[in-house]
């Protein structure tokens, strides 16, 4: 595919502009949630991969460097929504798992986002189907 069309750039304009109203949307209910739009994707990379995390994993998953994330923690343990465990054979290994006060934030936002992918998903597809 050397050429794309006018209707290649615009399906890839709008599917763009449709993802960048969706992150919006996603930032202004995290922060209509008292949290930053990085902290809910750490709340949500935990419980997606099974309610605990190493923090070396984390930092993978949210791009950042481990010190980084490490400080990002701190500001979720701070918050109550996370807590760290030490590793039994190493302790070097710390475990970040959710509170129940963060899996239950973590469930108010992911019933909202789920409306709004569900809202969504009509014109998403029909722009996917254009490419």
């Amino acid at each position: 595919m050397n050429d794309l069309s006018d209707e290649h750039y615009e399906a890839l304009a709008s599917i763009r502009h449709q993802l960048r109203r969706f992150l919006h949307f996603s930032e202004q209910a995290a922060a209509g949630s008292g949290i930053t739009p990085q902290q809910h994707q750490a709340l949500l990379a935990i419980r997606a991969s099974g309610g605990a995390m190493l923090v070396g994993q984390l930092a993978d998953h949210l791009l950042l460097k481990p010190n980084s994330t490490s400080e990002h923690v701190d500001r979720l343990v701070r918050l109550g929504l996370v807590r760290r465990r030490d590793g039994i054979e190493d302790r070097r290994r710390v475990s970040i798992e959710l509170t129940p006060e963060g899996k239950a934030l973590l469930a108010s936002l992911s019933r909202v986002h789920w409306e709004e992918l569900r809202r969504i998903r009509p014109l998403l597809t029909q722009l996917i189907e254009q490419l």
